[in-house]
């Protein structure tokens, strides 16, 4: 699908124009809501010209919706891919894109430092299905990469920006690293957003996004992206489903759609067959919320970067895991990447470990205490406790989840009302000393 909008425009003109379509008899200017699960048909013929393809249009809502669609296409064009796929979650989206790949006997490899319901849909899912993993603990060792290769390796699998420790990831390096094992490189860009990274732009070949976090904006709703490149070429034979298994027509997945075959398969079989359709209510809030993207994104990265180097001065601090720090390890590789910002999730260490972190994360009062991300209000969480509880101690360490780490995802507040939150957590931290009993209630003024 087309518009009309010149693909040289800025990406703020881009957010709210790309992708939209004349053709609402009623001129609305905002996408139409099509709450509906079917489609009529005019007459017989209608019918078996839509479900044998002939005839463009819809069928039913789990197979594709207007709404639905019109936010595909304006993040196809925010990503600079060649089609992009609204599903139920973010969850659904990494699910579908390495079910549409991958098969009983191959094998994914996938960076160690990645949210924990990725993780855990690898270990306690992919792997009951016959599908081998292997994760890199440190990201930034390529030769780790590069040694975790196998001639079962179908994909690799990364975060652009990890959760939660902010490190930034060598895209193109990965990118010629899986490209070399015959594989695509799947990146997770929800943290950077295409605002911050587009990752086809460096070589990768697939992206997913949890759309509830940036892209959505507002904690309200839940969806995920799928968005193909269209660059990899999928007629290799290592993935004989795309290649060699032919439909009615006669015709296989690469045939008819070239290097779109995986993007043509998801479409065609995956997402309607494991059924995670979106709401198109929830389609049109993610479409709403992209319109701000840049605005939300920009001034949330600013005051991250504020809040980081408050932190970093703080006695109490161990580490600040922030890419955009000139102390932080990952800042040169970050630096490639990113121009507009280093983003705004991100974690930092105390000293005196759980004990000071209960402390200072219940001094908390402006940052909403909740697992979540990308949000327009500032929010925080203990990891070792929460979101990494099911790991072993030893894996939390490997991964550098410590129990005085806290993270945060910082909003669109003013900055100045967070850094006082936060140092009113350092005052009430300081009011009683490592070690000491706690009161069961700590307020801060």
């Amino acid at each position: 699908m087309t518009t009309s909008l010149d693909p040289a425009a800025g990406f703020a003109t881009q957010q709210l124009h790309a992708g939209r379509e004349a053709g609402d008899p009623h001129q609305a200017r905002a996408t139409p809501i099509y709450l509906t699960a079917g489609f009529a048909f005019d007459d017989f013929d209608h019918a078996q010209e839509a479900f044998s393809g002939e005839e463009p249009g819809y069928i039913y809502s789990r197979h594709g919706n207007p709404t639905g669609e019109s936010v595909e296409r304006r993040l196809a064009a925010l990503e600079r891919g060649s089609e992009a796929m609204l599903v139920a979650s973010g969850q659904a989206a990494t699910a579908n894109a390495l079910l549409a790949i991958l098969r009983a006997g191959d094998h994914l490899v996938s960076s160690g430092t990645i949210y924990e319901g990725t993780r855990g849909l690898f270990l306690e899912h992919l792997q009951r299905f016959g599908i081998s993993i292997d994760f890199v603990d440190d990201p930034t060792d390529l030769e780790a990469w590069r040694a975790a290769a196998t001639p079962a390796t179908r994909a690799f699998f990364a975060e652009s920006i990890s959760n939660p420790k902010n490190n930034v990831l060598d895209i193109a390096a990965v990118a010629d690293i899986a490209h070399a094992a015959g594989a695509p490189l799947i990146i997770d860009n929800t943290l950077a957003t295409p605002y911050l990274l587009r990752p086809i732009e460096h070589g990768a070949d697939i992206v997913v996004h949890s759309a509830s976090k940036f892209l959505a904006g507002h904690g309200s709703v839940l969806g995920g992206f799928i968005v193909d490149g269209g660059t990899f070429d999928w007629g290799t034979g290592a993935y004989p489903h795309l290649s060699e298994t032919r439909a009615v027509d006669g015709l296989t997945h690469v045939e008819r759609y070239g290097k779109r075959a995986f993007a043509g398969f998801l479409r065609d079989l995956a997402v309607p067959r494991f059924g995670a359709a979106p709401s198109p209510i929830n389609a049109f809030l993610i479409e709403q919320g992209i319109e701000t993207l840049s605005l939300r994104v920009d001034r949330q990265s600013t005051s991250a970067a504020q809040i980081a180097r408050f932190l970093e001065s703080q006695p109490e601090v161990e580490t600040v895991d922030y890419a955009g720090l000139d102390s932080n390890p990952n800042h040169t590789t970050a630096s490639r990447y990113l121009s507009r910002g280093f983003g705004s999730v991100f974690s930092f260490t105390l000293s005196g470990e759980e004990h000071a972190a209960r402390r200072f994360y219940d001094a908390l009062s402006l940052f909403t205490k909740m697992t979540h991300l990308g949000d327009v209000r500032s929010l925080v969480i203990h990891p070792s406790t929460t979101t990494h509880n099911l790991r072993t101690e030893e894996e939390r360490r490997r991964a550098g989840i410590t129990p005085g780490l806290i993270r945060l995802s910082v909003g669109i507040e003013d900055v100045g009302d967070l850094v006082r939150d936060l140092d009113g957590a350092f005052a009430a931290l300081r009011e009683v000393p490592v070690g000491a009993a706690l009161p069961d209630v700590v307020k801060v003024a």
